[in-house]
Parts: C-alpha cells; sequence; structure tokens
C-alpha cells in the first residue's frame, strides 16, 4: 500500500519561497491525479494543486501564478513550488490523489508565512 511523506515546510517571510515534496513508498504511475492539500488553522482542508500523470495541472484561483506542482514517476514524487508566499499561506500542506482517499493522508508538512 502507498504512503505518501511530505516535507519541505517551514517558516519564511512574506514574499518568499518553499518547496514541497511528497515522497511515495510505492509507485505513483497507476495513480491519475495527484493533489496538494493544505489546511490553514482552523478551517477545513482544501485542495490546492492537482497534476494527472501527464502532467496537466489546475490550481486553487488563490495560488494560481505562485504555485507551480510537478511530478517525477520514475522517483515517485510531487513537489510544490511556492513562491511570493503570503501569511495567508499558512497551513499544513498534504499530498494525496484526487480525489482523496483516506488511506493516503499522510503527516503533512507545517508552512507559516510570518515576519
Amino acid at each position: 500500500q502507498v504512503q505518501f511523506v511530505e516535507s519541505g515546510g517551514g517558516l519564511v517571510q512574506p514574499g518568499g519561497s518553499l518547496r514541497l515534496s511528497c515522497a511515495a513508498s510505492g509507485s505513483i504511475f497507476s495513480i491519475v491525479v495527484m493533489g496538494w492539500y493544505r489546511q490553514p488553522p482552523g478551517k477545513q482542508r482544501e485542495l490546492v494543486a492537482r497534476i494527472t500523470i501527464g502532467g496537466v495541472t489546475n490550481y486553487a484561483d488563490s495560488v494560481k501564478g505562485r504555485f507551480t506542482v510537478s511530478r517525477d514517476n520514475a522517483k515517485n514524487t510531487v513537489y510544490l513550488q511556492m513562491n511570493s508566499l503570503k501569511p495567508e499561506d499558512t497551513a499544513i500542506y498534504y499530498c494525496n490523489a484526487h480525489p482523496s482517499l483516506s488511506r493516503y493522508w499522510g503527516q503533512g508538512t507545517q508552512v507559516t508565512v510570518s515576519s
């Protein structure tokens, strides 16, 4: 069974950048669409970005133009490049299939944007 481990989060100032990684314990080749999700403090989890196995991407309006999702099927890894970060991007970030599957939720990685 595939498990996901997210990493790369941290504390960054507004306007800064971070690159998140999502490493899978097994092959993600069979997962047609992978997604990055986030859960801000006190709010529900939301989809931030998704990418198909062929590399077609889609973004939430709130991150469009600032975030870039990519995947390396050979390395079983999905990435989220986040630029021009804002305080409202503060959240725990997770990767999962899209639509999400409960068995795939990992611990996530905390991103805090603050001066």
